[in-house]
C-alpha cells in the first residue's frame, strides 16, 4: 500500500471549529474534574489545545464519546473505533511514524503507528486494527521509530512509565492512570450485527410474499414493449433471499447485492465474543395454534394475513 504524501495528509478542524471543540473540551473537564482526579495543568493544557487535537476529540465524540469515557481517554485508556477512515484522518502533517507492541497481527509496513504531540494529548499514539482505528494517549512522548538513535531523557522516562504499567496493571496516560488497557480497551462505536434463522414452517409463505411483491413492483418501465426486453432476474428459488448459507451471498433479504444489510459480525473482540457464545437460535416460534384468514382493507388497498383470537382467560394469565 502506498503510503499518503504530504498532500493526502488530514488538514485538522478549522480555526474556528477547533475553538468550538476548545471550548467544549475545557468544559467536559470541568465537569469531570468535579468526580475525578487529574495530574495538574490540564485545564491549562485544554486552553492550548490544538486543531489537530481538536479534531481526534471531536472525531471519538461522533463516535459516542461520553464524559465518563472522556476521563478514561485523558487517563490514558486503550480506545477501539471500528472505523479504518479514522487511521487516515489523524495522518497530520506533524505525525511521525511510532514503534509500539499493540496489535502486533496488523501489518505495519502497511499501516506503521503514529504518534503525535500537542498540550492536551502530550503523546497520541494511533494505528490500525483488522477491522477499524485505536488510539491512546501516553504521558511520555518517546522518540522510538525507524532507524538508530540515542535514547533521549524523555526515553528514560517512558521506560518509567512502562515500569509503572507493569506494577499497576494500568496504562500511563497525560492526566492520570487507566484500567482499561488493550486487554480491556474502551469501544466505541462497535461494528456488531447478528441474524435469526427463519423458522422452517415459514418459509414456504414468505417465498411466496416475496414472488407476488416481485411479481407486483415489475414496473421498470411505462412501456409494456420496452419492459419486456429487460426482464427481473430468475430465481430458482425465492427462499434463497431468506435462508442464510454460510459462504454464499443469500439470506441478506431484497437487498443480497449491496451492503444494506449484513448478516454476520464483524472480525473483532467484540464480535469473535459474540459468535464464540452463540451458536445456532435454541428457540422457535411458539405453534400458532387455530387461526383463521382475515383481510385488512384500507385507502384502496388490502393485505391477507392471518390472526389467532385469544380468549380472555389465557390474556389474564400471560399478565
Amino acid at each position: 500500500m502506498r503510503q499518503p504524501t504530504s498532500q493526502q495528509q488530514a488538514p485538522g478542524l478549522s480555526d474556528v471549529e477547533a475553538d468550538r471543540v476548545r471550548r467544549r473540551v475545557r468544559l467536559l473537564v470541568d465537569i469531570t474534574s468535579r468526580v475525578a482526579e487529574y495530574r495538574d495543568g490540564l485545564r491549562r493544557a485544554a486552553d492550548r489545545l490544538t486543531r489537530h487535537e481538536a479534531t481526534i476529540i471531536a472525531d471519538l465524540e461522533q463516535h459516542g464519546l461520553d464524559v465518563t469515557q472522556l476521563r478514561e481517554v485523558l487517563w490514558g485508556g486503550h480506545v477501539l473505533v471500528d472505523d479504518p477512515d479514522l487511521y487516515e484522518a489523524w495522518r497530520f502533517p506533524k505525525s511521525r511514524e511510532r514503534l509500539s507492541s499493540h496489535h502486533k497481527s496488523v501489518d505495519k509496513e502497511t499501516y506503521p503507528d503514529l504518534g503525535l504531540k500537542g498540550p492536551l494529548v502530550r503523546e497520541k499514539l494511533h494505528g490500525r486494527t483488522k477491522t477499524g482505528t485505536w488510539v491512546q494517549l501516553e504521558k511520555t512522548p518517546a522518540a522510538m521509530g525507524d532507524g538508530f538513535r540515542l535514547p533521549t531523557w524523555n526515553d528514560v522516562l517512558h521506560l518509567c512509565d512502562f515500569v509503572v504499567y507493569k506494577i499497576t496493571k494500568s496504562n500511563v496516560g497525560p492526566w492520570g492512570l487507566s484500567k482499561q488497557t488493550e486487554r480491556r480497551p474502551l469501544y466505541l462505536s462497535p461494528s456488531l450485527a447478528g441474524s435469526v434463522q427463519v423458522p422452517e414452517a415459514a418459509r414456504p409463505e414468505l417465498a411466496r410474499a416475496l414472488q407476488r411483491t416481485e411479481a407486483a413492483d415489475d414496473t421498470s418501465s411505462t412501456s409494456p414493449d420496452l419492459a419486456a426486453l429487460f426482464p427481473p432476474p430468475e430465481r430458482t428459488s425465492a427462499e434463497a433471499e431468506l435462508v442464510h448459507r454460510p459462504g454464499t451471498r443469500n439470506g441478506r433479504g431484497l437487498f443480497g447485492a449491496s451492503d444494506v444489510h449484513t448478516d454476520g459480525l464483524a472480525d473483532t473482540d467484540a464480535g469473535r465474543a459474540l459468535r464464540d457464545a452463540r451458536t445456532t437460535p435454541d428457540w422457535t416460534l411458539p405453534e400458532a395454534g387455530r387461526t383463521e384468514a382475515i383481510t385488512l382493507r384500507g385507502k384502496g388497498k388490502q393485505i391477507r394475513t392471518v390472526v389467532r383470537r385469544v380468549p380472555a382467560t389465557e390474556q389474564q394469565e400471560d399478565m
